[in-house]
């Protein structure tokens, strides 16, 4: 659609959510009864839901009658904020587009001085506090639209995280935009790791579906289920549903992504089939790990690029190897990501 002539829509648009724009409500029944939840339209087939409640976490995500993302079985549920033990974060995994990990822990469930974390973090179970929403107004020519919401991570005595989300975009541009600041408002050092699931699914993710990603890759050192398909096609393929990968089966490859001179790192997926693909553009100075998740269950059939500010070994291991992020009072981290909706010549000019 191109909306580059306001003067067009002049006596012809009472209400710009003819075109495009922000919507809240509140999920009403199932696991998720209760939960806030956003859904924004870009105006060009790309439209994804927020779900307010779950950190302002992306679940569904579809271009045209596409579906981009994979959800889980149980798919949006209400947020459980003390299932931070172990790996009951399993329990409420709603898959989804972009799931955020962290803000303290990214990885397995640990222990040390510091006390126990389960499975990465507390941040997607936690509700977000929604600041502001700046609609389009087609109008004034002003096609910008944003909304922005607060996620805290905190304890009486204890380390104090505070990240700030904008999620924006633009009536007629076929991109998500996401900008995260995390500040430490305590007054001690706090630990903080970060990682990004980016999850996706069928039918952008389909056997042969490219997944697109420059760098050197370390094979997750603990996976006793590497696949020979992995060994063969070095997780550049998406592969067809394979009995292997049934419970807790999967890939994992932790990736240092080749960067351009501005320290840009390009990677994605390429369904050549169906002429989609979706880029995702990071920068390695703010995220310098990308993890590829595969999981090719049969009825859980999923694959994950995740940029990262550390592999997913947890604050144990990140603390032990000398990687820990420890936040100074007052200091603050910011996190740019563009995710992109690619179609018909673009998909093919996309390696």
């Amino acid at each position: 659609m191109n909306l580059g002539k306001v003067s067009n829509w002049k006596y012809k648009i009472s209400n710009f959510q003819q075109l495009g724009g922000i919507e809240t409500s509140v999920l009403d029944n199932g696991l998720g009864r209760g939960t806030r939840i956003a859904w924004i339209n870009t105006g060009t087939g790309l439209r994804y839901k927020l779900v307010l409640d779950r950190g302002m976490d992306i679940v569904d995500a579809f271009y045209n009658e596409h579906s981009l993302a994979w959800i889980s079985h149980n798919g949006v549920a209400s947020p459980q904020p003390f299932s931070d033990k172990g790996i009951e974060w399993l329990r409420t995994f709603a898959g989804g587009l972009f799931t955020t990990c962290g803000l303290s822990n990214a990885g397995p469930p640990n222990e040390d001085e510091s006390g126990a974390k389960g499975l990465h973090g507390k941040y997607s179970n936690t509700p977000a506090e929604l600041v502001t929403i700046k609609q389009p107004d087609i109008h004034s020519g002003d096609l910008d639209f944003e909304i922005v919401a607060k996620v805290r991570e905190s304890s009486t005595f204890g380390p104090h995280l505070e990240m700030t989300r904008k999620i924006s975009g633009r009536i007629g541009s076929a991109e998500i935009q996401i900008q995260d600041t995390v500040a430490n408002l305590g007054n001690q050092k706090a630990p903080h790791m970060l990682l990004y699931h980016i999850n996706c699914g069928w039918p952008l993710i389909d056997e042969g579906t490219r997944i697109i990603w420059k760098g050197e890759k370390k094979p997750k050192a603990t996976d006793a289920n590497n696949t020979q398909f992995n060994i063969k096609h070095e997780f550049t393929r998406c592969a067809p549903p394979m009995d292997e990968h049934a419970g807790f089966g999967e890939d994992v490859a932790f990736i240092d992504p080749n960067a351009d001179s501005r320290g840009t790192v390009v990677c994605g997926y390429a369904n050549d089939d169906l002429g989609l693909a979706l880029k995702i553009t990071f920068s390695k100075n703010q995220l310098p790990w990308l993890i590829n998740w595969q999981h090719w269950g049969k009825g859980e059939y999923v694959t994950a690029l995740e940029p990262a500010t550390h592999p997913p070994i947890g604050q144990k291991n990140a603390r032990e190897n000398g990687s820990l992020i420890l936040l100074e009072p007052g200091e603050k981290r910011t996190y740019n990501l563009k995710l992109e909706v690619l179609t018909g010549e673009e998909v093919k000019e996309f390696n």
